[in-house]
Order: structure tokens, then sequence, then C-alpha cells
């Protein structure tokens, strides 16, 4: 029997309402599959742009589906209430909604004695999965986000150091928060944004492993850059980390990045369709204890330990279900994950380094291409 679904919300926020939709809308929207015809509800001035850049739908606006007592003037409120007239003329008697679902959806669908059921898979089990033409996307979006990384972790080795240790770009000090702001043009440049910022970080503030740094950086000292850029012409996101250091690196930060290394290809290894995604994890927990580093999930630490899972997901969202992580369940053939163990620590610093990786039945493929060592230069 074909599930009647119902997703809504604003398109250009809502990742699977965007792929159902298939354009970017800044207005709340309504997506209804009634006997596996799509019906698309939008703002009045979107629906030329719904039907000659969108997906194959029937497109309507709110006023379409007037209701006996009027529409509200609230853009949100008279979309849900189109959506349950819609539903109501069509004599839908439930409908099934996925994770995504505003309230106020469910609850105009209610008022008009529509049951609304709830589907943990749907918007999930179908967006893990890939197709050709998203892998390229999220390909693309690596390249550059590497082509980034590249850059700015060369202008970070090639800075010079003062008496103090402090590094200088272009005769300024380099803080995080100019790296971060000279690499956010570099993005803009090539028309990828960066919504939720990234990662410039070193010792003490790179001992929390999602601190996204601030203040100068210095010689000699492990500097952990994350970025996560979207690239703006297909709403892919990429996601590398490499670790740099200005000078030379201490014994210590050395052992760390081998055994970050080693704990990654480890985990790669296991990335096959299948598998469980926690037999990841556990790889790359298991090489990083073997190398004499200790579990401290959610602590901060002086000494080097292992602070978190594994990786996650990619695609329309930077983190996208499932997790590399305890209790992670099988995995399946075109899923793109991240890798990306690390070590913490406030005192020598601490050492990250993330791929990404798709899934496929001959083995994981490897979307990045740029070295994992310490020396930028």
């Amino acid at each position: 029997m074909t599930k009647n679904i119902l997703l809504a919300g604003i398109p250009a926020e809502n990742p699977t309402l965007y792929r159902a939709v298939g354009m970017a809308a800044g207005d709340p929207a309504a997506w209804l599959s009634l006997d596996g015809e799509a019906t698309l509800i939008i703002r009045d001035i979107e629906m030329q742009r719904a039907r000659t850049v969108g997906k194959p739908h029937r497109v309507a606006c709110p006023a379409d589906f007037t209701p006996a007592g009027g529409l509200d003037p609230d853009r949100a409120t008279a979309t849900a209430q189109a959506a349950a007239e819609c539903l109501r003329r069509e004599g839908i008697s439930q409908i099934t909604a996925d994770r995504s679902l505003p309230f106020i959806f469910a609850w105009h669908a209610m008022q008009a004695g529509i049951e609304v059921a709830y589907d943990a898979d749907l918007g999930v089990i179908d967006r893990r999965v890939k197709s050709a033409e998203e892998i390229e996307y999220l390909r693309r979006a690596q390249a550059v986000t590497e082509e980034g990384m590249q850059t700015l972790c060369r202008w970070i080795a090639r800075c010079s150091a003062d008496a103090e240790g402090t590094l200088h770009h272009d005769g300024e000090v380099l803080t995080s928060e100019r790296a971060k702001g000279l690499i956010g043009a570099f993005f803009l440049e090539r028309n990828f944004t960066m919504g939720h910022g990234c990662i410039v970080a070193t010792a003490p503030h790179s001992a929390d492993c999602h601190d996204s740094g601030t203040g100068p950086l210095r010689t000699g000292v492990p500097i952990i850059v994350d970025l996560f850029p979207r690239d703006e012409s297909t709403r892919y996101w990429g996601d590398c980390t490499r670790t740099v250091v200005h000078g030379t690196p201490t014994e210590t930060v050395l052992k760390m990045h081998r055994a970050v290394v080693e704990a990654k290809a480890a985990g790669i290894a296991k990335l096959l369709p299948g598998n469980a995604a926690a037999e990841v994890h556990h790889a790359v927990i298991e090489t990083q204890q073997r190398h004499g580093f200790a579990l401290s999930r959610g602590q901060v630490s002086d000494e080097p330990t292992i602070q978190h899972g594994t990786g996650h997901g990619i695609g329309l969202e930077v983190h996208e279900p499932i997790l590399l992580d305890d209790g992670g369940g099988p995995m399946l053939a075109g899923e793109v994950f991240t890798v990306e163990p690390g070590l913490y620590g406030r005192l020598e610093g601490s050492v990250r380094v993330e791929d990404m990786i798709v899934v496929t039945e001959q083995g994981p493929e490897i979307l990045n291409r740029l070295p994992e060592g310490l020396n930028w230069e």
C-alpha cells in the first residue's frame, strides 16, 4: 500500500523537503505525495520557478486550497491550512510525516481530522544512499574544500615567527579569527559558503575537539584546521580536517599523529556494505588505544585523549545519519561518510585528520587527495 506523505517547511532550510521540491525557496512550502502523485503548495510568486526549475509535480499556491474560514495572513499558517484543506478535499484520513515536519503543519492536519503518523526512516534511508550525481556533487565539494585546506595550511606553514613564537602573515599577527576570515573569502570567490563556520584551533583551545579557535597562532604547536563549506551551486558539503605545525613538532605530537593516521586507515578499511558503523568506530578506538592513548568521551584533559566518535554521514547536511559510533547499524552501498579520528590535550596540543569516503561494493573510495602530514611547506 502506497503511503500518503506530507513534507513541509522552508525548502532552503529543510534538506529533505528541498530534495523533494528541487529548488531552494525561502518561504514555507508543503509537498504532498497522495497515492503516488506529488503536489507542491508554495507561495504564488514561486509557482513559475517551481514549474521550470523544480522537480515534476502539480504546483499550487495556498489560495488554491482556501478553507471555509479563509487563510491566515501569516505565510506559514496559511500554507499549513492549505495543506490540511488539500488533504481534506482528497479524502485523506492519515498522512505520514518525517522527523522534520513543523508542528504547525501537523496541528492543522489534526484539526482537520487527519491522523498524522511518524516514519523514522522517511527522509533518512533515501538520503543515506547517494545517487551517482550526488556522489559527484560531494566529490566536487571535497575537491574545492581541499583546495582551501592546502591554501590555508601553506599560509600557516610559510608564516614568519617573532621572538615569542607568534606567527605573522603579510606583516600582521595571524590569529585563528584572521585565518578563518581569509579562508572564508577564498571560498566565497568559488561560490562556497561557511554557514557553520570552521575550525582553526591550537593549544590550549584545541583540547576541546569542537572549539573553533581563538587568538594568535604559534610556531611548534599543532593547529587543527577543519573546513566544511557548502557548494552553493549544488547545496552539498565538503568536510576535511588536517593538522599543520609551523616549525618542528614535538615527539609527542609526532606520536599522536602516527596514531591518528593509522587509526583513520583502520577505520576506512571497515567501510564496507553490511558492516556495522560501530565496527568502524571500534577499529579506530582500538588502534589509538594500542598506541597508548586513553578514551575520555566528553572530557577535556591536559594529556592527549580520545574524545569523540569516528565520523558521520554527509550530503545535503554536513552531519547526516548515520554516525560512525557505538551502536551504529549496518552501512549501505552508496553511503558517504567522514572518518576523523583525533587526539586532544591542553599541553602539547591536538591532532585530527579527516577524509570523506564512499561505501561501495568494491571497497571504500576515498575522495580526498591531500597528504596527511604535519609539514605543509
